[in-house]
């Protein structure tokens, strides 16, 4: 039988939610209305395209029946419940209208979370799409100067498993990662060790709408909130002006910190993807 939330139930938890999420998104709120950029976060709602409304609208999750909630009979993806004026997300519809997307989502969640988790590559993606470039995507200044970045990257590897990030690659960063990547081939390569897959389970869970619940959504904000962090800390970036302390990647003490925190994102993105398809898909097997 499916989970009921009375109207009571189901309210409280919504202005929890609305609570949160303000609280999250205050900042960046704050700044957009001075028309402040900010070099770290607003990566978080413009890469990542959602706004803070789409974030505050909190949902049960698939197949959850809120009692007393007839006005979201007119929401997307929402279903008549069993009795007069309940509702519930609804799996099936979101699936007879979208199923490539809903395979997609599938496929990247269970694929990525069933694999072995990769910890060689440092976070230098971010430093090969600088590479022996002189004009850079983002205004801000290297830490260790062009030539100093260039080194860096001379004296590793390249070890991107991540086309979203490979794809900002410099012509002359492309041919030393160790293998080409391509859109195509992202589910087969994806793994919970790269940040950016780690950050990607938000949108996942975004694009999967009423079906993943609220609570379950801002945590996914939230990983990829931290993870963004560690993600401009390795970074080749001079970001001390926005207080960000720098993990020196070039370094033995750089890597190991990366690593070790790498690591424990890697177990906090696998454990929302499955939180993420036990409420969409039901328990596993």
């Amino acid at each position: 039988m499916a989970a009921a939330l009375s109207s009571t139930e189901w309210r409280a938890r919504e202005l929890a939610h609305h609570d949160r999420a303000d609280a999250l998104t205050a900042d960046h709120r704050a700044r957009a209305a001075r028309g402040e950029k900010h070099p770290v976060w607003d990566f978080l709602f413009t890469y990542y395209s959602y706004k803070p409304a789409q974030l505050r609208r909190w949902h049960p999750g698939a197949g959850v029946v809120l009692e007393g909630a007839p006005e979201r009979l007119a929401w997307r993806w929402y279903s008549p419940g069993p009795s007069i004026d309940s509702v519930a997300p609804d799996a099936s519809a979101y699936a007879a209208e979208k199923p490539d997307l809903a395979a997609l989502v599938e496929r990247m969640l269970r694929r990525t979370a069933a694999r072995p988790g990769q910890f060689g590559c440092f976070g230098l993606h971010e430093w090969a799409m600088v590479y022996r470039e002189q004009e850079h995507r983002h205004p801000v200044p290297l830490r260790l100067g062009q030539a100093g970045t260039d080194a860096v990257v001379d004296a590793n590897e390249l070890r991107c498993t991540h086309f979203d990030a490979f794809r900002f690659f410099t012509p002359e960063a492309v041919p030393r990662n160790r293998s080409p990547l391509t859109r195509a081939d992202q589910p087969a390569l994806e793994q919970p060790g790269c940040l950016h897959a780690g950050m990607d389970v938000y949108k996942w869970a975004m694009k999967l709408g009423p079906l993943v619940p609220g609570e379950v959504l801002l945590d996914c904000f939230v990983l990829a909130r931290d993870i963004r962090e560690l993600d401009m800390q390795a970074a080749p970036y001079d970001l001390a002006d926005w207080g960000v302390v720098p993990v020196p990647i070039e370094t033995a003490e750089g890597k190991a910190e990366y690593v070790r925190r790498q690591r424990a994102f890697a177990e906090r993105g696998n454990a929302l993807r499955e939180r993420i398809l036990e409420s969409w898909t039901g328990p596993s097997a």
